[in-house]
């Protein structure tokens, strides 16, 4: 059942803010602006009560205000169920055994995205989804949207909450946000929703790939017309008895075809023309411009921008040239199958050292060690949590490259140096989160690109974020 809660609605309970990530903060900031004199607590862990207190001492005063409580124990049933409501960050799995018996025990659970959707229920939204590529493919389809001379929000999963776009002064035409699989099943109603793909991922918030698909494709109850990967029978048999569903990636409509970008028998963009490597990259271009054509938006003329878009940070990116090494900066991948992407993509992955490992969340590795035993890189350096696991694995496919165990990231770069031939390339795909040594695939990114000799601070960060 999808939440309707809206703001006013919190008015007189007992209200909590569970999470203290960039969705936490702009729950904290939109209940502050709409009900000053609503008594709030901030569940948090204890690493993060001190940036709490620093934010409320640097917030404008609330004449009416309350103070805030801060609770940094991890919340047992005992504690949520001493809410009327909790607004829960959406990293926190809904499934977490204490959540439920809260649930049971009468206590509310909403989210930022949920009060969003119930605050707009007017707004003409594009909403995206999918194990990998969602984030370039929404982040290309608000491009994509503005230089047909619309006026665009972009927002959600891709690095702004929506409640800090609660009150635009002047409306988007459209809303093109991206749902990560912890946000699907929070979203009203949306005009498209596009589900880019489906692999195995998140098992530890959602308990089992079952679980995953089937919250996943929650998008699927909210859109009028969905929009999904045509090359994949599984998401094609799931969302079947949708009213309104069509596909790219087949001939008949928008895919990759060997001259570049067609939709039918028509290429309407030559290969290249993206500043995005690999086939995937240009499939995801083939989802937002079948997206667009779904909302009712000339698609056609679209294409003609592909090439003005500008690609997303930490996702294959290269960072340059550094004692003759050429370092890549993928560090969004989070999937072995993502991995696997991201070494089709380089021009000569024979002559590369990838670097993988991180967070385990007990992902399958087999098919991408099957891949590495018939394609070899150079190299493959794995650290971090799942360093063990992954590299007993790899040692027992065995294949032909040099393979390395390391324990931190910082050691990883250094084996990485080590092995990779001059003129090769050395690609940060870690194929897991970041969690065990970062706070976020972000901060990795960074921190690679600063072990590898270049400025973090170039990096950059996403582009067009909010309306305009």
């Amino acid at each position: 059942m999808r939440l309707t809660m809206r703001i006013a609605d919190l008015a007189g309970l007992r209200v909590a803010i569970w999470g203290y990530g960039r969705e936490g903060r702009a729950a904290i900031a939109a209940l502050r602006r709409r009900l000053p004199a609503l008594p709030l607590t901030v569940l948090c862990r204890a690493d993060e009560a001190a940036q709490v207190r620093a934010d409320l001492a640097a917030a404008p005063a609330q004449p009416q205000a309350e103070p805030t409580r801060i609770l940094t124990a991890a919340p047992d049933a005992a504690t949520l169920s001493a809410f009327d409501v909790v607004i829960k960050s959406p990293g926190i799995s809904a499934w977490l055994p204490d959540l439920l018996d809260a649930r049971r025990n009468g206590t509310r659970f909403t989210s930022g995205t949920a009060l969003w959707f119930a605050e707009h229920p007017e707004a003409r939204v594009v909403a995206v989804t999918g194990t990998k590529g969602k984030s370039t493919t929404t982040a290309l389809i608000a491009h994509l949207l503005r230089r047909s001379g619309r006026r665009v929000a972009l927002a959600g999963n891709i690095g702004l909450p929506l409640l800090d776009l609660l009150d635009p002064a002047e409306p988007p035409d459209w809303w093109v946000i991206e749902l990560s699989s912890f946000q699907t099943g929070e979203a009203g109603e949306v005009a498209v929703g596009l589900v880019t793909n489906l692999y195995e991922e998140h098992l530890d918030w959602h308990g089992d790939r079952a679980r995953y698909v089937a919250d996943k494709l929650r998008l699927a109850d909210a859109a009028r017309v969905l929009v999904v990967n045509g090359l994949q029978p599984e998401l094609q048999r799931l969302t079947a008895a949708h009213p309104a569903v069509r596909c790219f990636g087949t001939p008949e409509g928008w895919h990759v075809a060997a001259g570049g970008i067609a939709c039918g028998s028509r290429t309407l963009a030559a290969s290249g023309v993206l500043a995005l490597p690999g086939r995937h990259n240009a499939l995801n271009a083939c989802a937002a411009l079948a997206t667009i054509e779904a909302a009712g938006e000339d698609a056609v003329a679209a294409a003609a921008h592909l090439g003005s878009f500008r690609p997303l940070p930490h996702r294959l990116q290269p960072l340059g040239e550094r004692a003759g090494l050429h370092f890549v900066d993928d560090s969004i991948a989070t999937t072995p199958q993502a991995t696997l992407e991201a070494l089709h993509s380089l021009a000569d992955p024979g002559r590369a050292t990838v670097i993988v490992g991180g967070h385990d969340r007990g992902l399958d590795w087999q098919p991408f060690a099957a891949a590495m035993h018939r394609q070899p890189p150079q190299a493959i350096v794995v650290n971090g949590a799942s360093a063990a696991r992954v590299g007993a694995l790899l040692r027992e496919t065995g294949g032909g490259y040099r393979l390395r165990i390391v324990t931190t990231l910082a050691e990883a770069v250094a084996a990485a140096r080590e092995e990779t031939p001059a003129g090769g390339t050395v690609l940060l795909s870690p194929g897991a989160p970041s969690f065990d040594q970062f706070r976020d695939y972000a901060e990795r990114g960074r921190a690679f690109a600063a072990l590898a000799g270049f400025d973090p601070d170039t990096i950059g960060s996403i582009e067009g974020l909010g309306i305009a």
